[in-house]
């Protein structure tokens, strides 16, 4: 019998099997494209580094915002309808982002994606759980959770070799090209999920969401979490421009940012299992300690370079800058402490809704990376601005020095990790009190 269900726990239909591939082929183009959005909206289409950190920050918002509404959409008209509108607005979005590279084009050309890919995060979330049965459920989001971060992956690993050799308007055109893939995909193959009349009414979403916003505990909770993704977000608000300023334009910042799901994937399990008889909240406090760390580490390649000079051997294989090799320990800082939180916090954020509507309210728990997404890129621009600016708005004389206290920008981070750390402590145990006292 033990047999029998574990070789049940593999088959799944062919929907699920193809909710996945096209899931790989979205994330590859999401991440292609995201890695590098701020280099192309000031290199390219001409922003400065203000104006691109805030639009970029806006598009990434209404990634996490628009979910819960589209996918009342996508229950209603059919996931199959839905998911091919979902790529169809996503190549168009993607194409028009390489092919005309104007201000007046990419707010338009945003907001196709930002409702292209909302529709994404609904439908194929949607498909594992109907293709699944509580038998093979957690094999089944095992698997779309190692698609996402593959597809993550290749995505920055490709868009790497596109800027250099190509430049950066072709991770767009290839973005394009990956979700053109995947509506051929969906046309050919993606055929028996196609539910109707079913899910919430729009309506009925955003009733959820006014009553999310009226209890003071989700909010606080949801504040205090954002200042972890802040830091998180960081790794594409930030980090891109801050090593190809401070290291050189044929530095990797997109390889380096796979260092965290590399670490992520390598390492959430273990960890999981190894807090599971641990409370959620002390989970997460443990993964927000080890932020500000990180940002700490990354603040550190100065001190790295005065040790070691500006080239470090790394166990006599190859060197790198200090730059480099310190912003890889501060993002395995971030993985790691990401295996602490992410597993964790739905779990926690769950216990904190009524009774009886933990499902509408778990819809809008990622309202802490919509917040974050605004105020961790919009407080970038400002900064890179100040510690760290475009090369093409310095002069010769200018340039010399520049670059000399690039490092502070980290230092702002870890005092934001810092503060978020102690508020979830507080918050932590004052909640606690207030539910023994209700008891």
């Amino acid at each position: 019998m033990t047999t029998t269900q574990t070789i049940s726990t593999w088959k799944f239909p062919k929907a699920f099997w193809t909710a996945n591939v096209v899931e790989l082929f979205e994330r590859a183009a999401y991440y292609g494209v995201f890695i590098a959005v701020t280099l192309y909206l000031t290199d390219v289409v001409g922003f400065d580094d203000v104006d691109a950190a805030w639009l970029s920050g806006f598009f990434s918002a209404g990634m996490y915002f628009l979910p819960p509404f589209t996918g009342a959409f996508a229950d209603k008209i059919g996931f199959r309808k839905a998911i091919m509108l979902a790529f169809t607005l996503l190549t168009i979005g993607y194409f028009t982002l390489g092919a005309l590279p104007y201000k007046a084009m990419v707010v338009p050309a945003f907001v196709i994606l930002m409702f292209g890919g909302s529709f994404i995060k609904s439908i194929i979330t949607g498909t594992v759980a109907k293709t699944s049965d509580s038998a093979n459920r957690a094999k089944a989001y095992s698997i779309f959770y190692g698609m996402v971060n593959v597809g993550a992956f290749l995505g920055k690993t490709i868009a790497f070799p596109l800027r250099l050799n190509l430049g950066l308007v072709s991770i767009n055109y290839f973005s394009a090209l990956m979700t053109l893939l995947a509506l051929i995909t969906v046309f050919l193959f993606y055929k028996n999920v196609d539910m109707h009349g079913e899910g919430k009414a729009i309506r009925e979403v955003w009733e959820g969401l006014v009553r999310i916003l009226k209890r003071p505990r989700l909010l606080i909770l949801i504040l205090i979490v954002t200042g972890f993704w802040m830091i998180q977000h960081q790794m594409y608000a930030t980090m891109p421009k801050y090593v190809l300023r401070t290291v050189g334009v044929t530095a990797s910042p997109e390889w380096i940012a796979n260092v965290n799901p590399a670490v992520v994937m390598t390492c959430v399990v273990l960890i999981t299992a190894m807090m599971k008889k641990v409370k959620a909240v002390s989970s997460m406090f443990v993964g927000m300690v080890l932020m500000p760390f990180s940002a700490i580490c990354m603040a550190s390649s100065p001190l790295l370079e005065s040790i070691a000079g500006h080239q470090v051997s790394i166990f006599g294989l190859f060197t790198a800058h200090p730059v480099t090799v310190m912003m890889i320990v501060g993002i395995m800082f971030q993985g790691l402490a990401e295996c602490f939180i992410s597993p964790r916090y739905l779990e926690f954020f769950s216990l904190q809704a009524p009774k009886g509507e933990e499902g509408l309210y778990l819809g809008f728990s990622h309202l802490h990376s919509f917040l974050a997404s605004v105020l961790g890129f919009g407080i970038s621009g400002y900064l890179l601005t100040n510690y760290c600016p475009d090369p093409k708005t310095l002069s010769p004389e200018q340039m010399v020095h520049a670059y000399d206290n690039a490092n502070y920008i980290w230092y702002y981070f870890s005092v934001i990790g810092f503060i978020s750390a102690v508020g979830l402590a507080i918050y932590s145990r004052v909640t606690a009190r207030i539910d023994a006292k209700k008891q």
